[in-house]
């Protein structure tokens, strides 16, 4: 769940100065070989990885765009950015994950402004050499690369840069920043969260598989996050955006919860507060440094940096698929989410840099 490589970019750019100072912080964010061979093609100097700190799985079988395809997508204006969000429990092994969040980061040709795409994880997708699932299983079957190359696939958008940051770095984050500001717009029950009768805490429902269906533990209270506008500790935001559960509009609303957080988090690390205290910026940095990990595709940390140095918290839109409305379809007792014409037509702006015109012309698509 990653504006984070915006948000760090914004951060660096405006408060840091001088090559040591950069090189300290961005020595602690890992560097990763994640988009393997579903990077734009690059014509210059071969991929550099300076630290192989995550592990890459095999994507198994499957096939690259061929050349005509693959020099259409190298044509492509402006940059994309895939960004994946891990939930793994406790004890899990983090390369067998699935990404529960994945959005997409579309940057403007003149690097002066960035989309956020939040992709339903149920969508269904043909995933290369492994049939049809859904999308979120992408990631546990072949790591980043396969889904980078399933939601290439599907979007027709070629990916310049890749991050991952598992769920538990938001809680980090948000900590290192003191908090951030969120309006709850839906009252939101937690599934996670909740007290027991001594003030214990523990989960207030069980997820009953396959569908993890929510089941209300007896004498357990949840934690209930209401309407209105008020401060959230990192556990909070954390638990708040994990929702989908028990909100009427299940996946979409927690996508948008999601990136809510995201610009919430880059306007208060770009504010006074932070930038302006050296022991707040370097919390922030640290944070932001240690929970993620970053393929610039053959393109540095520094560089992409320098980058994105024009986007700030207002220069970022926020989009949603579907209109944030339903396409559900069963088969085989399993529930997969479908994308409508329009949001075809979203991923068609996309490709061809068109992404403030779509915004003005859907309204409603902007969150």
């Amino acid at each position: 769940m990653k504006a984070w490589l915006v948000t760090a970019a914004v951060v660096l750019s405006v408060a840091l100065g001088g090559a040591l100072t950069w090189q300290h912080y961005l020595g602690r964010v890992g560097e990763a070989d994640l988009l393997g061979d579903a990077g734009r093609e690059h014509r210059g100097p071969p991929r550099r990885i300076d630290i192989q700190s995550a592990p890459r799985l095999s994507a198994g079988p499957g096939t690259r765009p061929g050349a005509g395809v693959r020099s259409r997508l190298d044509a492509e204006p402006g940059r994309n950015i895939l960004l994946a969000g891990l939930d793994a429990r406790p004890g899990e092994d983090r390369a067998a994950a699935r990404a529960d969040t994945v959005i997409i980061v579309h940057v403007t040709e003149p690097g002066d402004r960035a989309f956020l795409v939040s992709l339903p994880r149920d969508t269904r997708v043909a995933i290369p050499g492994h049939g049809t699932d859904k999308l979120n299983a992408a990631f546990a079957l072949g790591g980043f690369e396969l889904l980078a190359r399933t939601v290439q696939q599907l979007t027709g958008l070629v990916f310049d840069a890749g991050a991952i940051i598992d769920f538990a770095g938001v809680r980090k984050v948000v900590d290192a920043i003191g908090g951030v500001e969120l309006c709850v717009d839906e009252e939101t029950t937690s599934v996670h969260i909740g007290w027991d009768a001594s003030g214990k805490e523990t989960p207030p429902y069980r997820l009953i598989p396959p569908s993890f269906r929510p089941v209300k533990i007896a004498g357990v209270r949840a934690q209930v996050y209401h309407v209105g506008c008020r401060h959230f500790a990192g556990w909070e935001a954390l638990d708040y955006v994990r929702q989908r559960e028990l909100i009427p509009d299940g996946d979409y609303g927690r996508q948008r919860h999601q990136q809510q957080l995201l610009r919430a988090i880059a306007e208060k690390v770009t504010s006074a507060g932070v930038v302006a205290n050296p022991i707040a910026l370097n919390r922030a940095i640290t944070a932001v440094g240690d929970s993620l990990t970053f393929d610039g595709n053959g393109a540095s940390v520094t560089d992409w940096i320098v980058r994105l140095r024009a986007i700030g918290p207002g220069d970022l839109t926020l989009l949603r698929t579907n209109a944030g409305r339903f396409h559900t379809e069963q088969r085989d007792g399993r529930d997969y989410e479908n994308l409508d014409p329009t949001t075809s037509a979203l991923f068609a702006a996309a490709r061809d840099d068109r992404l403030a015109e779509f915004a003005r012309l859907n309204p409603s698509w902007v969150i």
